[in-house]
């Protein structure tokens, strides 16, 4: 080994050697704190300012769409994984009477049990519900615990859309802020003893540290044993797991709908992290949903028409997440999905996962790059608002409310081959039900060997929607020989 002291070195120097660079590293934001988490090479941040950055995402995200009305109530749907619960701190932080910059809207919680799905024991799902329990008492948000069995009882008009007034988003948030804003002062100077910076949404709501009274659905009241045996025999009966997983999320969303419907909710916020959406894209495109992409990765979803879906949480990658968590001891349960432990050429969801995490890990801007170039190319919000191609109230498919205009019809045929279809399903149950769906459902749903396990509240829609299109064909094609009659009568 060479010696500081050869000719052929430099001369061995009495001052101290230099720290390494990373030990001298400043937060980037403050320029005085010591670094804590490090998001990206180069952006290292300490704890309050790793704090303020990401809650600023989130606040950023809904304050520049301006969607959420104040005084409005919002349903947080509550998985138990880290990003959701993130989320729900979000919202419990911006609520609190410490924030800057509160937020202004009614929350409340759902949670949707998917034990009898995944496979999980009686005692196991008991246990996770406990933990689920435990911490919606601490949030102390209205809360709706939900058993996936209840898909069994939900009435076929959770299928259908029911559409509202357009409204002029900038002028009419800017009212309802100044509006919230004088009954917030005129609350303020009535209360005498009361803090002047209470909201009216304090006033208004009293959180319980329990479940709501009033909801019909509650926790004590489990499902029966038919519901659980009838919906185990349902994801049994499905062949591939990505069938099963498409299936769990279609029926996830309609039970989550439902609720938000029968308890006055019209927003429903969801925890996907930049990181999922970013999966989720190119998952859609393998199954062959890219018609569809500003509707399940943009901010806001709103082809329910009355209950818009809205995403604060998809700037925040899943490494933020973790961090955010870890450091501010944000609580979380761990439930069991479908895909826990399976292999990764299980589904293709587990395929395209991944594939984007390792690449992830190899290039930190994988995630960025293909959310917001591929979104940006084929799912850009601005395509979210332009009219539906088929503005009829029953032409979009059945599990995803996809318009069936946008795409599906296209990759089948078109006109020839649904009048083909309209005359054959009068005898075929399946193929009624089957053309009643997009593209990606289609091709899920040749994985289900029978469409009896289904739950009855989609087979009754798919019925109504059939003996509607025949009627309209029939009443179609009654007007056209009307009017041959009456262009020969008028030869003659």
């Amino acid at each position: 080994m060479c010696q500081v002291g050869e000719d052929y070195a430099e001369p061995a120097s009495e001052e101290p050697p230099p720290r390494q660079p990373g030990r001298e590293q400043k937060c980037v934001k403050c320029k005085e704190g010591l670094p804590v988490v490090v998001i990206r090479a180069g952006d290292a941040f300490c704890r309050d300012c790793f704090k303020a950055f990401y809650i600023h995402k989130f606040r950023a995200v809904l304050g520049k769409n301006r969607l959420i009305f104040p005084g409005e109530k919002v349903l947080l749907a509550w998985s138990g994984g880290p990003s959701s619960s993130s989320m729900v701190w979000q919202v419990l932080e911006g609520l609190s009477r410490e924030s800057a910059k509160r937020l202004r809207f009614v929350p409340g919680i759902v949670c949707i049990d998917e034990g009898a799905a995944c496979g999980l024991s009686p005692e196991a799902r008991a246990k996770t519900l406990a933990e689920m329990k435990l911490i919606l008492q601490t949030v102390g948000f209205p809360w709706h615990v939900v058993a996936l069995e209840e898909v069994f009882d939900l009435p076929p008009s959770v299928l259908r859309c029911f559409a509202q007034e357009p409204v002029e988003t900038e002028g009419a948030y800017k009212a309802a802020v100044d509006s919230f804003l004088q009954q917030q002062h005129v609350l303020g100077a009535e209360g005498a003893g009361d803090s002047p910076s209470l909201a009216q949404g304090e006033e208004q709501l009293s959180w319980p540290c329990t479940q709501d009274p009033q909801n019909p659905q509650s926790p004590d009241r489990p499902p029966t044993a038919a519901q659980t045996e009838a919906l185990s025999r349902l994801f049994d009966s499905v062949k591939t797991l990505t069938a099963k997983e498409e299936l769990l999320q279609a029926l996830r969303t309609h039970l989550i709908l439902h609720v938000a419907r029968t308890h006055g909710y019209s927003k429903v916020m969801t925890g996907d992290s930049c990181t999922r959406l970013a999966i989720k894209l190119m998952t859609s495109l393998a199954l062959g949903r890219g018609a569809f992409l500003a509707w399940d990765t943009g901010f806001s979803d709103e082809r329910h028409g009355d209950v818009v879906v809205v995403r604060p949480m998809r700037e925040h990658t899943l490494k933020e997440v973790a961090f955010y968590n870890h450091l501010f001891a944000v609580p979380s349960v761990f439930t069991p999905a479908l895909d826990t432990k399976a292999p990764e050429k299980a589904s293709i969801h587990r395929l395209m996962e991944a594939f984007m995490l390792r690449l992830q890990d190899q290039f930190p801007s994988t995630v960025s790059t293909v959310y917001r170039q591929c979104h940006g190319f084929w799912g850009s919000d601005s395509l979210a608002s332009v009219p539906d191609a088929a503005p009829h109230p029953t032409a979009h498919c059945t599990l995803l409310f996809c318009r069936d205009g946008a795409g599906a019809g296209l990759l089948w045929g078109g006109q020839a081959l649904r009048e083909v279809q309209l005359c054959s399903r009068r005898e075929d149950p399946r193929a009624r039900v089957i053309e009643q769906l997009c593209y990606g459902c289609r091709v899920n749903m040749k994985d289900l060997p029978s469409l009896d396990p289904l739950p009855p509240y989609i087979l009754a829609e798919a019925r109504l929607r059939s003996q509607r299109a025949c009627i309209e064909q029939q009443i179609q094609e009654y007007l056209v020989e009307d009017s041959d009659d009456e262009a020969q009568t008028g030869e003659s």
